[in-house]
């Protein structure tokens, strides 16, 4: 979970200048070997940027690099309008280093990967130089013929460059998107897919093997070419070679390693295809950032004094300040994988899904004990919920698991399906809300409630704290008759948040963790619930007592429940880590409308407004007005306007 989670590395930390890539592009050597000079430099930069933000994705932008900078340096005339992105999102760093030598970014982004107004986690079309937002996979080859067919409709046709993961052609609409690209003879439009073998956790032949690619995109009309995507002279070769191709899309598939130009990162350094590769996300340990400098300084020493030329200037900046949290962070993952290794060993019909994150949902332990029973998926959302439906309707328990911002949209019309023949299935989300910030809103899932919430006999539910996670899961595996959603936050998380004893959850039901007199804050899950009883602890130094209730039920409110608690409290305050659209704020507020109360609390419906930005946690939970303080004062600044 290193991508998640985050540490900044505690060393002092390096950078190239962009003056210096401009004096390494204007040495006199051919050009092949400037472009291999050239994605050194960019590796160290994107060390850094990697380093310096505490997470981000080092494997496959050190796999696609030597691409990339082929690319800016020999292939793409900018000004004229050819583009190119990255449709599996994730190497943004690497492309962010390229771009920030090439100038196309602003001077200094490059100290600010993954903070707010910096450079976000993936790639977004706010940022100079990105043609579209990708991060979530499938997508790139759909855009560029769109971009393919508006250019055409211009009368241009300017050259389109897409790079693919490998593990992302397990995606559905990757082929989907080939056909009519044949058909329609793009031949302006090329495919790289940076095929380095590698996925999240493990190799693309052990999760989901992809066959003969070359046979297989041969087959949907397209032209296809395979290289070592390393060799530079190959490269320049293959491009020369494609251009004489009119009548077809052309794809290139770029053998790569993952993680090169380090040789303790690179993928062909671990020992089998049931080893996981630890350098997909997240940044190195100080010790590994200095030896993966030292390696990538000496052999570009190496190269340049081949070429009698002075030595890379590199630039140093003191160590990173890193505040250590003071307060226990809370888990909700671990508490979910204790949860579902005890309900299988009970119930032998319980069965596992993942698609490709089987270490970030906390399954690792479970597909060890009962491989029997844990179905790897690869990315393949669509897919992996329809194969559950199927074990449903033949009696199993299928517990399938994605991130939220995947599980909850991409099959959708699957988990309605599955919906509609009334089995019981548990759909488990993880990397719920807006946290973590870092990644981006490609991956900040707040619109699963209102994507879902409205399927017959779905409910769902969030934890607020690992104790609760246990009940919530049993409710949803053992009592209730129909599908369920369960939304964790998956960052650790400080909070004060302590259920009653021998809590039990009841449908629609919340239960008062803090008393109060004067109002009451209504919240679900690790992150809302902490800051509203922040926001209690503020409001109660100003003189203001408010109560926070966990209503862990995000789409159902049982009326008897809320007119208790309507009859209590003169003022009432929703709080939702999700779009106040469609959030748990707006089932509550619309239940409350339908009660017949002589008189109803005067209330205030919180939630996220607008696209959340990249950044460090804190900072963005500010920026949105959904920390503790700016709770606090938003709750203030509504009830004082009501006093008066």
């Amino acid at each position: 979970m290193g991508d998640l989670i985050g540490q900044v590395v505690e060393t002092e930390l390096y950078f190239i200048e962009r003056s210096e890539f401009v004096r390494v592009k204007g040495l006199n050597a051919p050009r092949p070997e400037i472009v291999s000079l050239y994605a050194d430099m960019a590796r160290l930069n994107v060390l850094y940027m990697v380093a310096k933000a505490g997470s981000g994705h080092l494997g496959s932008s050190f796999s696609s690099l030597d691409i990339i900078s082929h690319l800016y340096l020999s292939e793409l005339d900018v000004a004229a309008g050819d583009i190119f992105f990255s449709s599996k999102g994730h190497d943004a760093p690497g492309l962010y280093a390229v771009l920030d030598a090439e100038a196309i970014l602003p001077e200094g982004k490059i100290h600010a990967l993954r903070r707010l107004e910096g450079l976000p986690g993936h790639p977004d079309v706010g940022t100079p130089g990105m043609t579209t937002n990708t991060g979530s996979l499938g997508m790139g080859i759909s855009k560029a013929k769109g971009i393919a067919f508006a250019n055409r409709l211009a009368g241009r046709r300017n050259k389109i460059v897409v790079m693919t993961g490998d593990g992302e052609l397990q995606e559905g609409q990757i082929w989907e998107s080939l056909i009519s690209a044949a058909n329609q003879k793009t031949s302006e439009l090329v495919v790289i897919v940076d095929h380095n073998k590698i996925q999240s956790d493990y190799s693309v032949e052990k999760t989901s093997s992809l066959g003969d690619l070359v046979a297989k995109f041969t087959a949907f009309g397209w032209h296809v070419e395979r290289l070592d995507g390393h060799d530079t002279e190959a490269l320049a070769a293959c491009f020369e070679r494609i251009a004489k191709i009119a009548d077809k899309p052309k794809v290139i598939i770029a053998d790569t390693v993952k993680g090169r130009g380090v040789s303790f990162m690179e993928g062909t350094a671990i020992d089998s295809d049931v080893e996981m590769f630890k350098f997909h996300s997240g940044a190195p340990k100080a010790d590994e950032y200095q030896r993966a400098v030292e390696e990538i300084e000496a052999r570009t020493a190496a190269r340049l004094a081949e070429l009698s030329a002075e030595p890379i200037r590199i630039e140093r900046v003191d160590r990173p300040i890193v505040v250590q949290p003071t307060r226990e962070q809370k888990r909700l993952v671990p508490a979910y994988t204790r949860t579902l290794l005890d309900r299988a060993e009970q119930d032998p019909a319980l069965v596992a899904l993942s698609a490709d994150l089987a270490l970030d949902m906390g399954l690792i332990e479970f597909a060890a004990r009962f491989p029997d029973r844990f179905v790897e998926c690869g990315i393949a959302e669509q897919d992996m919920v329809s194969q559950a439906g199927g074990m449903a309707l033949k009696g199993l328990l299928p517990v399938v698991h994605s991130f939220s911002c995947f599980l909850s949209t991409r099959p959708n019309e699957q988990i309605y399906n599955n919906a509609t023949e009334h089995t019981k299935i548990v759909y488990v989300g993880g990397l719920s809300g807006v946290l973590p910030a870092g990644p981006g809103h490609s991956h900040q899932s707040v619109r699963e409630i209102s994507a879902l919430g409205g399927i017959p006999g779905m409910v769902m539910v969030e934890p607020c704290c690992p104790e609760e996670v246990g009940p919530l899961f049993d409710w949803c595996a053992r009592q209730h008759d129909g599908p369920s959603f369960l939304r964790l936050v998956s960052v650790p998380y400080a909070t004060d948040a302590v259920l009653p004893p021998r809590y039990a959850p009841k449908r629609g039901c919340g239960v008062e963790i803090r008393p109060g007199s004067d109002g009451v804050i209504v919240a679900a899950g690790l992150v809302a619930v902490a800051e509203a009883l922040e926001a209690a602890d503020i409001l109660s130094e100003a003189g203001q007592s408010f109560a926070v209730v966990n209503l862990p039920w995000l789409n159902v409110v049982d009326p008897s429940w809320l007119a208790d608690l309507a009859t209590h409290y003169p003022r009432l305050v929703t709080i939702d880590n999700h779009y106040r659209s469609g959030g748990q704020g707006q089932t509550v507020l619309a239940a409350l409308a339908m009660l017949d109360l002589p008189q109803k609390p005067s209330v205030l419906s919180i939630g996220i407004e607008s696209v959340p930005p990249s950044g460090r946690n804190d900072e963005v939970l500010a920026a949105l007005g959904m920390d503790g303080a700016s709770l606090a004062q938003r709750i203030q600044a509504r009830f004082a306007a009501v006093r008066t």
